[in-house]
């Protein structure tokens, strides 16, 4: 039971996180002119999409036993692809024509570092068994690879790098896409070594969701950069 407990903490705690962070960070003007209602709904349509993309692989049955489906379970790769694309699509239907992600990518990174955390004490998203010294037992009497460790690490670069780029104001309305090209990498890297069933080529389901990910966002910011340089007729 306390690893339950613990979980639940992790998470209210990587909540809690996010919304600090989100507060602190500076804006752009445009962001910050939005009316709260603006802002209420595209907040609204990443938390719907990000809910029901979580839920992508069980309704697909990926999981035998759909327990996950209508209980705890989720995954972090297809919830994050189902909250960007809500969220483009809210400000598509809205008529917001400019870049909102910036001010959401170093909350993400930094409630990401900490929720990984509930994962490791849960005993859940480990990886494969390994003989490396930090191998980690969560039950089983087998030695497996901490990958919620990795993980919290990952972010918590991430969270650093993107940090940096706040504060110098460097790739202004590409943070957001930075980051999760780089998860989806490091993502597609690490299943290398998690326990999950593999589909064609040897694959498993989550590295050709990474896959869409970072092929889909690195297109979008090639079509934006573009645009940007394109020059402005009057």
């Amino acid at each position: 039971m306390w690893h339950q407990q613990a979980y639940s903490i992790f998470m209210v705690l990587s909540l809690g996180a996010f919304f600090l962070t989100r507060w602190l960070i500076p804006v752009s003007e445009q962001v910050g002119k939005l009316p709260l209602r603006s802002k209420f709904h595209l907040a609204l349509a990443g938390f719907v999409g990000g809910t029901l993309g979580a839920k992508i692989p069980f309704w697909l049955g990926l999981d035998p036993n759909n327990s996950a489906w209508l209980g705890d379970g989720k995954t972090v790769t297809t919830g994050l692809i189902g909250a960007y694309l809500c969220v483009e699509a809210a400000k598509w239907f809205m008529g917001i024509t400019f870049k909102t992600g910036d001010s959401f990518a170093l909350p993400l990174a930094v409630a990401m570092s900490i929720g990984r955390w509930g994962c490791f004490f849960n005993g859940c998203c480990h990886g494969v068994p390994t003989t490396l010294p930090w191998g980690v037992d969560f039950g089983d009497h087998i030695q497996r690879h901490p990958t919620q460790i990795y993980e919290s690490l990952f972010h918590f670069v991430m969270a650093g790098v993107l940090l940096g780029l706040t504060m110098r104001k460097a790739l202004p309305g590409h943070k957001l896409q930075l980051y999760l090209i780089s998860y989806g990498i490091y993502r597609f890297a690490t299943e290398f070594i998690r326990p999950e069933p593999r589909q064609a080529l040897g694959l498993t389901f989550y590295q050709f969701a990474t896959l869409i990910l970072v092929v889909g966002l690195a297109t979008q910011w090639i079509w934006e950069s573009r645009r940007e340089k394109e020059p402005v007729i009057a």
